[in-house]
């Protein structure tokens, strides 16, 4: 089972209106690099940073069609993750959006865009996973 005693980074990049280009994340647990691969970054281009705010996990999931407990475990950490890294480069509080555990390495802007690096400790709790054949039931 996934270890969270590690810390992540994650640098995210938009264009100059602030709408989602792509992201970078990476995790090292149990001695392997996690790294984004799900097809989240894809689902989220074009997307305003309060809309990626708004997504919940499980639709996300369902939307990528990702079936095996590690494909919704990274998605999981990416979701998490990016999640975190908005609301602190926005300055703004979520009930549900730890943002104190991402700290901002660097903000960089040029014409194509606008790139923000962060570095993430570890999630307080992870969710169960269930496989999707159980949730649809459910």
């Amino acid at each position: 089972m996934p270890c969270s005693d590690s810390s992540s980074s994650i640098a995210f990049k938009m264009d100059q209106d602030e709408k989602f280009i792509s992201f970078d994340f990476a995790k090292i647990t149990c001695g392997r690099e996690i790294t984004a691969q799900t097809g989240y970054s894809a689902y989220l281009k074009g997307r305003s940073l309060e809309e990626i705010l708004g997504l919940n996990f499980s639709e996300v999931s369902q939307a990528l069609n990702l079936k095996s407990e590690e494909e919704q475990f990274i998605l999981y950490l990416e979701w998490d993750a990016l999640r975190s890294a908005v609301i602190q480069y926005l300055g703004t509080c979520h009930d549900d959006i730890d943002g104190e555990r991402c700290h901002i390495t660097s903000i960089a802007s040029s014409p194509q865009g606008i790139e923000v690096a962060l570095v993430l400790l570890p999630p307080k709790e992870m969710p169960k996973i269930i496989a999707c054949g159980i949730a649809d039931k459910l």
